[in-house]
């Protein structure tokens, strides 16, 4: 006897299950376990002991080289005590800060220049062929240019004054921004481009919504060269151009302490430089270098 099935005519295809959202969401709940997992002992362990490890073991090595007399003469290499000591002394004479902020205030308000001068031109040398061929390789080589270099003709341009430390600092880092936002775009995929077109984004259009979001990795890496070519500008035009009217920065310091033969001033000077292009990195490029990686898949939060 033969049987008969009835079919639903309205009823749809079973919808066979291929895994796909099985595997996002343990991608998800993977992800979501480590950023939950980390603990304040595991950020201490991997993130802030190494360095402050590092930071011991130099002064540790530091003392021996005095203590055993390796080092013996005090005007080549003073102790950690005695650079310890000038910091005290700037410090009680309300001078340290004051160091710190001339310098990292020209630094920051010359990088900012350089970043709205810079971004427009490497967009226009990029974008543009006959600006590419024109200025491009005049960028390479104003890129490869010591800072040093600038700083006799924007004395005698400009004289002694913050606009000759500005000038400096836009000569040494604009080269960096642009040329790290033109390698930046070379390496935008094609597809993207035609994609903006096809949707309208063209001219500036298309430059703020597809050309610059997509360079954005090269464009930062140009911006934190472009920051470290800014910091090391100011710092050779304040040691060179010391004046009592630009006030007493980081390179001037150093340049005092060269001046009066007190390699703890120098030392003092040396440290506080470092000190700010460390922390400048960590609360700024850092940041947005994991935002950027992240939001492009790269870096699992956490």
């Amino acid at each position: 006897m033969a049987s008969t099935e009835t079919t639903d005519p309205t009823a749809k295809p079973p919808v066979r299950d291929n895994g796909i959202a099985g595997v996002e969401a343990g991608l998800d709940a993977l992800e979501t376990t480590e950023a939950a997992g980390t603990s304040f002992r595991q950020t201490f362990v991997n993130k802030i002991l190494p360095p402050i490890v590092a930071i011991a073991v130099v002064l540790v090595i530091w003392q021996a080289l005095i203590t055993f007399e390796i080092v013996d003469d005090p005007a080549k290499l003073p102790s950690p005590s005695d650079v310890g000591n000038e910091f005290r002394d700037a410090w009680l004479e309300g001078k340290l800060l004051e160091y710190i902020w001339t310098s990292v205030s020209r630094g920051l308000l010359g990088f900012l220049l350089a970043l709205a001068i810079g971004t427009p031109l490497g967009l226009l040398v990029a974008r543009v062929k006959f600006v590419r061929a024109a200025i491009g390789p005049i960028l390479s080589g104003l890129q490869s240019l010591p800072s040093v270099a600038w700083v006799p003709p924007a004395v005698i341009w400009l004289g002694l004054n913050n606009s000759m430390m500005y000038a400096v600092i836009l000569l040494g880092a604009v080269p960096s921004i642009a040329n790290g936002l033109v390698s930046g775009i070379d390496q935008v995929p094609p597809l993207f481009l035609r994609a903006g077109r096809t949707m309208g984004a063209t001219g500036l259009k298309g430059a703020w919504h597809i050309v610059l979001p997509a360079s954005l990795p090269g464009y930062l890496g140009g911006l934190k060269q472009g920051w470290a070519f800014s910091w090391r500008s100011l710092m050779a035009a304040e040691i060179i151009a010391s004046s009592p009217d630009l006030g007493v920065g980081l390179g001037a310091l150093l340049e005092n302490g060269r001046n009066a033969s007190s390699m703890a001033m120098v030392f003092e000077a040396i440290v506080l430089i470092l000190f700010v292009g460390i922390a400048i990195d960590l609360l700024i490029f850092s940041p947005l270098e994991r935002r950027v990686l992240r939001g492009r898949g790269l870096l699992v939060k956490g």
